[in-house]
């Protein structure tokens, strides 16, 4: 359990790295948000297909439940738009709030959704949470300044928006279809959405141009290496392996280290600067998600204690 939490843990802050990453390819190179995420789903393949194949080798073969085509191309575009919507807004309005709203915004818009289409109970706690974010949010919004690196950017934050409500769909799909029990190994279906990424974003990408006005090739390929070693392949498989001893909704708390560990690197090492109201509408943000997900820790261990008395 220990190990677990520290895999999640390790993902979840290199995670936080791979906007950071993002804003320094920015920085030295044309390459734009949709080649950018190109390269990641390329590289990630490229790492992750010899551990699937040892996996496969090492492994007793045993029956395994595949999931439907249908399911694997709706996750996969649906990664797609998140992750490419993503580094646009961390482009646009920079890592701290693009990461910040990305990851503030999923649980609230999953709650949402679940309530409007699947019937699930928000409960007071859940609702003052969603109220408490969508403070944070305007807070946040209304509270950056014009200029400056770093500042929040109306099509920053819709876009950050975009990759949140993308991630919400994926989840909302994912538990009306009952995938989070019973779907196929996690390792391959992230291969093959990684894979339909990579075939959706090649024509963008191409039309984008893959490696456009590179100027610093060495410290490209350093950043391309990292991004697709570390917040992808290395993250993903702890990520999984974790997943395997770890609750998903303490899974779920500990990710929000995520948006801190963006927030923190953004403004030490790439020289962002937060106004008093926007690390007041950030803090409301994620203090809302927190309150969200220990909520939803509450009720999954009062259920299971419930199963086990009856």
């Amino acid at each position: 359990m220990g190990r677990g939490l520290l895999y999640v843990a390790f993902a979840a802050t290199a995670w936080g790295t791979a906007g950071a990453a993002a804003s320094l390819l920015y920085r030295h190179s044309g390459i734009g948000p949709i080649a950018l995420s190109f390269w990641r789903y390329v590289g990630g393949l490229a790492l992750l297909l010899p551990v699937h194949a040892h996996r496969r080798r090492t492994r007793p073969s045993a029956p395994r439940r595949r999931r439907p085509a249908r399911d694997i191309l709706i996750t996969g575009v649906g990664l797609t738009v998140f992750q490419s919507a993503y580094f646009a807004g961390v482009q646009a309005t920079g890592l701290a709030v693009g990461t910040v709203v990305t990851m503030g915004a999923s649980p609230v818009l999953v709650a949402l959704g679940g309530r409007l289409l699947t019937g699930e109970r928000l409960g007071r706690a859940g609702t003052v949470c969603v109220l408490g974010a969508l403070t944070g949010l305007m807070v946040l919004v209304l509270g950056g300044e014009g200029g400056g690196r770093g500042a929040v950017r109306p099509e920053g934050v819709a876009l950050a928006l975009l990759s949140a409500a993308a991630y919400a769909c994926i989840t909302l799909y994912s538990r009306r279809r009952g995938q989070d029990a019973a779907g196929g190994d996690p390792l391959e279906t992230t291969l093959w959405s990684f894979g339909i990424g990579a075939v959706c974003l090649l024509p963008i990408a191409l039309w984008q141009g893959v490696w456009r006005d590179v100027h610093d090739v060495g410290r490209t390929l350093e950043l391309l290496g990292y991004l697709t070693t570390v917040p992808t392949a290395l993250a993903y498989a702890l990520f999984f392996a974790g997943l395997t001893v770890v609750r998903a909704s303490t899974v779920s708390v500990v990710s929000l280290i995520e948006p801190v560990a963006a927030a923190a690197i953004a403004v030490a090492l790439l020289g962002e600067r937060l106004t008093l109201p926007m690390a007041l509408g950030m803090a409301i943000l994620v203090g809302a998600v927190t309150t969200l997900a220990v909520a939803e820790t509450r009720i999954a261990v009062g259920a299971r204690r419930a199963a086990a008395s009856a």
